[in-house]
């Protein structure tokens, strides 16, 4: 099987690599940089280093993907952490937080769909956060892009439910990555956000990482449209 991923240097996107690899996938991977490339080149991935918020990056990347064969699976994981309020908040900021998450995920939706259409089949895997679906103080600008993301992937699913595309989000609550690591800096500030979480601990990037393996690879077929919660019951469960 063939993947592309689209954003390979997180550490959630690290995880799902590394599945794939040990399940003998072939993977073609976005990065950012040079360094990061390298690192994946080491491992037999294949590469593109580009912005995930550039269309003529993804159509790049989608292309060097399918000289490997049929897309088999795609999965968007690019976003940002900003939780500030509103009014300190300008336009610049919040556009930047809609780009580099909902903008991003849009441009792997229609350039990896538009791939996957003509092949007729394919699995595309999207990362939301349970700030998309549950309201969180000082979460406005994450949970537009978020939400749009969640909004996105129902509408896409039906649009192309018969032509063979499945597509599906994982929503992971807070998670323990480089990504988090300021939020997460000292023991009572992990202390404090595990108390708003039903199951009181924050994600491992392993279970996040699962998820999205699942989706890409095993999941049933006529599971699509659908968002997967792994924040520990916070959007759905009081305590």
């Amino acid at each position: 099987m063939n993947y592309l991923i689209i954003g390979g240097n997180s550490d959630i996107a690290t995880d799902v690599i590394d599945r794939l690899s040990d399940a003998g996938h072939h993977i073609h991977a976005l990065v950012r940089n040079e360094e990061d490339a390298a690192r994946l080149q080491s491992q037999g991935l294949s590469t593109t280093v580009g912005d995930a918020t550039k269309e003529d990056d993804i159509k790049q990347c989608v292309a060097a993907a399918k000289e490997n064969g049929d897309i088999n699976g795609i999965l968007h994981c690019v976003g940002s952490i900003v939780i500030r309020p509103p009014h300190a908040l300008n336009q610049e900021a919040f556009e930047d937080v809609i780009t580099t998450n909902l903008t991003s995920a849009f441009l792997a939706l229609s350039i990896g769909g538009k791939a996957m259409l003509r092949q007729g089949q394919g699995r595309m895997v999207f990362t939301s956060s349970v700030a998309g679906s549950l309201g969180l103080v000082n979460h406005e600008a994450i949970a537009a892009a978020k939400g749009g993301i969640e909004a996105m992937v129902r509408s896409a699913a039906a649009t192309y439910a018969r032509r063979g595309l499945r597509i599906n989000a994982v929503a992971p609550g807070l998670t323990d990555t480089k990504m988090a690591s300021k939020i997460l800096a000292s023991e009572a500030m992990r202390d404090a956000a595990s108390q708003k979480i039903p199951t009181q601990r924050i994600n491992l990037k392993q279970e996040a990482a699962s998820a999205m393996f699942w989706l890409l690879t095993d999941a049933p077929d006529n599971l699509t449209g659908q968002v997967l919660h792994l924040d520990g019951g916070m959007a759905n469960v009081l305590v």
